[in-house]
């Protein structure tokens, strides 16, 4: 690798922890093992989650989830619901989880700094109650993540302040910003045979027929 200067080793990296100083009281406390009323309340007014697996080798995978606030059913206190909407058709996350259970999820809701942590086990669920309570437009998901909590705590602002996320004077101009449509014909056209007109194509008719 070309990273010069690497820590090998827990050892090491001990060694150097005092550099980084004590965690706060607050840090050290902040960890709880089921969902509480403020838990329950930051996950059912968020409409949008990352969520990070891995394969049976510990390979990562992080995948966005998004729907209205509300979309991740709370079951109660220690298990969510998260329907499993029409993607990319790779089933990535659904994969990883069948063969390595563990799942981390971070919970965000727009123009607050703060995020929602949740660490767990994860299935995959046929389950046809909380399927058709995720109906949207009268369609059912085929599937959905079942997760069973087993830590979650709430994590600091600074990552969203330094970013600017919210703040749209930070925000580029549609003209500034990379084209997703190029980006992904580059990708693929010298694989296939689609344009990057017709790559514009199937996205559009992605987002517009196949959302739920």
């Amino acid at each position: 690798m070309i990273f010069q200067d690497q820590i090998k080793d827990m050892q090491e990296f001990e060694e150097m922890r005092p550099l980084f100083g004590t965690q706060s009281k607050l840090s050290a406390n902040k960890v709880i093992h089921e969902l509480d009323f403020h838990a329950k309340e930051f996950i059912s007014k968020s409409p949008f989650l990352v969520m990070s697996t891995s394969d049976s080798k510990g390979r990562c995978d992080v995948s966005p989830r998004g729907d209205a606030p509300g979309f991740v059913q709370i079951i109660d206190n220690k298990h969510l619901f998260i329907p499993e909407r029409p993607g990319n058709r790779r089933m990535d996350s659904i994969i990883n989880i069948l063969n390595n259970p563990q799942i981390g999820l971070i919970f965000l809701i727009p123009g607050m700094g703060e995020t929602f942590r949740v660490n767990g086990r994860a299935c995959v669920s046929r389950d046809k109650a909380l399927l058709e309570k995720s109906a949207v437009n009268g369609r059912e998901p085929l599937l959905g993540i079942g997760v069973q909590v087993e830590e979650c705590y709430i994590h600091c602002a600074k990552a969203i302040k330094r970013s600017g996320l919210w703040d749209a004077e930070t925000w580029l101009q549609e003209c500034e910003r990379p084209s997703a449509v190029k980006m992904l014909a580059a990708h693929v056209c010298a694989k296939t045979k689609v344009t990057e007109e017709e790559v514009g194509h199937l996205l559009e008719e992605s987002y517009v027929k196949r959302l739920y």
